[in-house]
């Protein structure tokens, strides 16, 4: 199965060996996000769409017909959509090849079993992470055991992913998660904040030392976080959409995907974690 589409708008990061296969391949996917998800008419996207319907954007041959434009033209929710891999390995694996417009009877199960997969894939990646991180050492096993668990579920059949309860193994992971996160944080000297869960909209965090900070599930949503220093810092679901994040040292930083930086604003004088880049659209 080959299917030409464009990529996401951003630079190739460095070799993953190990997250190769959770970073999304639109060449070999059937266009399920423009598909399976629904979203609504709002600043992120110009119309509504159910789920399980294809957007009007969407060709024949899975291409996205605005891909160039899609911030222009009020779809920048797409911009900032990470599938984690999940598109392909439902297209190529669970359904073997079979695509919803050829095979229709296909497509309830398929857009059912899809955001389930990116879920899954979405904790592998950060459970790799994890693995990665020496203060975390403690955890590493649990954390190899959830990995294998995880990977074999991601092969069952579409059925099997479909009955799948996402919540409680987010629960169970997140658990693990929490604690090499604890790990790495601990290693940074001195008081570190808390903002877990945090809103903090619209933020004046201009130069703010949050190393080792929690901002776990944080909202800085519009926040000026120029110049902050955020290494080491837990940033796994922080909302960074329209954040102002130039200058902002993220290196270091844990559980930051490249969704969140897509959200984001920033420049040449951002710093990253090594395994991700910076988005086309920020200035140069």
């Amino acid at each position: 199965m080959s299917r030409k589409r464009e990529t996401p708008s951003v630079a190739a990061p460095p070799a993953d060996p190990d997250r190769l296969a959770l970073r999304a391949d639109c060449a070999n996917c059937f266009g399920l996000c423009c598909v399976a998800l629904p979203f609504a008419a709002s600043a992120d996207f110009a119309v509504d769409k159910a789920a399980g319907r294809p957007c009007t954007n969407l060709q024949a041959d899975f291409r996205c017909g605005i891909h160039a434009q899609l911030r222009e033209r009020g779809f920048s929710g797409c911009t900032v959509f990470d599938c984690f891999g999940a598109g392909q390995k439902v297209s190529g694996t669970t359904f073997g090849g079979r695509d919803w417009r050829e095979a229709p009877d296909t497509a309830p199960l398929m857009f059912e079993v899809f955001p389930v997969m990116r879920a899954l894939h979405e904790l592998l990646w950060y459970v790799t992470e994890a693995l990665t991180l020496p203060p975390a050492r403690p955890v590493h096993g649990d954390l190899r055991r959830a990995l294998a668990d995880l990977d074999g579920l991601t092969r069952g059949s579409a059925e099997s992913l479909a009955r799948l309860d996402v919540a409680a193994l987010r629960q169970d992971v997140n658990a693990l998660l929490l604690r090499a996160g604890e790990l790495v944080r601990a290693r940074v000297p001195g008081r570190k904040k808390n903002h877990r869960g945090a809103d903090l909209i619209g933020a004046r965090l201009r130069g703010a030392d949050l190393r080792g900070a929690n901002l776990r599930g944080a909202c800085l949503i519009a926040a000026d976080l120029t110049g902050a220093d955020l290494r080491s810092a837990d940033l796994i679901g922080v909302d960074f959409r329209d954040a102002d994040l130039t200058g902002a040292d993220l290196t270091g930083s844990i559980f930051l995907t490249q969704a969140q930086l897509n959200a984001a604003k920033g420049d040449t004088t951002t710093r990253l974690p090594r395994t991700l880049s910076r988005p086309a659209h920020w200035p140069s």
